[in-house]
């Protein structure tokens, strides 16, 4: 037998499974007929799909499909509490968007006490490592997404969770309301993950969608996604002279914290107005930048990472869907083009950006919103402003509803709050299926609140948590009252 996983495959199954070609994904359909004919067919090491026998290339207790903030928290907690759990994760890295789509700082949720147990843990991780996440002006994390990868995999590790990098889920079987096995595409070829229960935390609810799970996608007056968003870093800044020229000169005080955590920002279809939004505007009278690239620019200093800045743009025209393939494609190559254009402007205008340089894109685009389930409790914009209470309530947050393009609404009144329930990550459809993430059934406008990332990351360990209660008890995930769970086995109990 093959070691290297505390799930085992065989070597005859391994060397079956390297026979198999990418071919197979064209060939496999996805009809219900197909995925319920192939379910029946699942026999000890291999399942015969689309006319080929493919291996099993391990079986748990729960899968878990993405491996970002949510679907790493839900791993690692569901294999804390005494499961056997594979990750799959389509890169080579876990943290999502925060590592692998340089998205950072962590955003605050401005609820008081918010910080479930796995989210305490990562900024203690943090400190320990050397990056201490707090300024103690924000409230923001700033993490370091080189330090947050390692953190990742050594929870990972410590609770004896399995991680499949480079695996991208495909197909589904199902059969009698519940998923048998996930086809994935590894880079041996096709192969078949069993498991009892799966949790979706792919971020675009693809799991859900593809065992029939209902489902929305953009806002519902216009169907736009949220703006995508293609982020980068910058080395070789001289972060002393720009926070002297932005903070001091120009007495931007957007960010009110100091070296070595700083921010620049402006937005210009946002109310707020900032000092360099006339700075942008200059670039556009001159040609050296088009409008839709001085819309909206923010950079970040990176804790650990002397000179360098997170670029939170280009923000790309809402004409790219975040949801259609082609146009997610083409934003890619517009996004990049963006990306120079702005770098450039900085680097010949801005103070501190003269031997600035493009040090590092993003490896994905930054999808605030794609598609939403339709789950057993639907979250509304009432919910934000009502600051809903729920008795299965998994945890909460007041960010505020930031729907870029949409609505930037008001927020909360100091120490408000909402909580999101776990009836909004199950479904009445499929019973041994959990989503977490961003992806959970909420509306558009109320997504744009629960989004950020340590609120994923709080749902996707209440994912992993009610995963292995239900397995241990013999109760479909789907069926769990959260309220049932021992308190201390809880990563949040309702407040009210």
């Amino acid at each position: 037998m093959v070691q290297n996983f505390s799930i085992p495959i065989s070597r005859r199954d391994l060397l079956k499974l390297a026979g198999v070609t990418a071919a197979g994904v064209v060939l496999s359909g996805s009809t219900d007929t197909t995925r319920a004919e192939a379910a029946e067919k699942v026999s000890g090491k291999s399942i015969k799909y689309a006319g080929k026998n493919i291996p099993v290339l391990c079986s748990a207790d729960v899968c878990v499909c993405g491996g970002g903030p949510a679907g790493t928290a839900a791993a690692v907690n569901a294999a804390k509490n005494g499961v056997r759990v594979v990750l799959i994760e389509r890169g080579i890295a876990l943290g999502g968007l925060g590592v692998l789509g340089c998205v950072y700082p962590f955003m605050d949720t401005h609820a008081p006490n918010s910080d479930t147990p796995y989210v305490a843990e990562l900024k203690k991780r943090l400190r320990e490592k050397g990056i201490e996440p707090f300024d103690g002006v924000t409230q923001q994390t700033w993490h370091n997404p080189e330090i947050l990868c390692l953190i990742h995999d050594e929870m990972c590790e410590e609770t004896g969770v399995d991680v499949l990098y480079q695996t991208v889920v495909v197909d589904s079987l199902t059969s009698g309301g519940k998923i048998s096995a996930v086809i994935v595409q590894t880079i041996a070829g096709l192969a078949a993950i069993t498991a009892k229960t799966f949790i979706d935390a792919t971020g675009d609810a693809y799991l859900a969608r593809n065992v029939g799970v209902d489902y929305e996608r953009g806002y519902e007056k216009t169907g736009n996604n949220q703006p995508l968003s293609f982020r980068f870093e910058m080395g070789g800044i001289d972060t002393q002279k720009l926070y002297q020229y932005v903070a001091i000169e120009l007495q931007e005080d957007w960010c009110k914290s100091k070296l070595p955590y700083f921010e620049i920002a402006e937005a210009m279809h946002r109310k707020q107005r900032y000092k360099l939004e006339t700075f942008m505007a200059r670039g556009v009278e001159t040609g050296e930048i088009t409008q839709e690239e001085a819309e909206y620019m923010q950079a970040y200093t990176i804790i650990g990472k002397n000179g360098v800045m997170s670029m939170n743009c280009p923000e790309i025209p809402v004409k790219f869907s975040a949801t259609d393939p082609i146009s997610y494609s083409k934003a890619v190559t517009f996004g990049r083009k963006m990306m120079r254009n702005i770098a450039r402007y900085l680097i010949k205008h801005l103070p501190g950006f003269e031997n600035a340089f493009i040090s590092r894109e993003a490896v994905m685009l930054g999808a605030r919103e794609s598609w939403r389930i339709r789950g057993k409790y639907y979250m509304v914009e009432d919910d934000y402003h009502n600051q809903s209470r729920f008795p299965d309530a998994v945890c909460r947050t007041a960010w505020f509803i930031d729907a870029h393009g949409e609505k930037v609404s008001e927020k909360l009144p100091a120490g408000g709050f909402y909580e999101i329930p776990y009836r909004a990550l199950i479904t009445e459809k499929i019973s041994n299926l959990i989503v977490a993430g961003r992806c959970i059934s909420a509306s558009f406008i109320l997504q744009a609140s629960m989004r950020i990332q340590p609120t994923c990351a709080s749902i996707g360990e209440a994912a992993g948590i009610a995963a292995a209660f239900g397995i241990q008890n013999r109760v479909a995930a789907n069926e769990i009252d959260w309220e049932k769970i021992p308190a201390y086995k809880r990563s949040y109990v309702s407040q009210g």
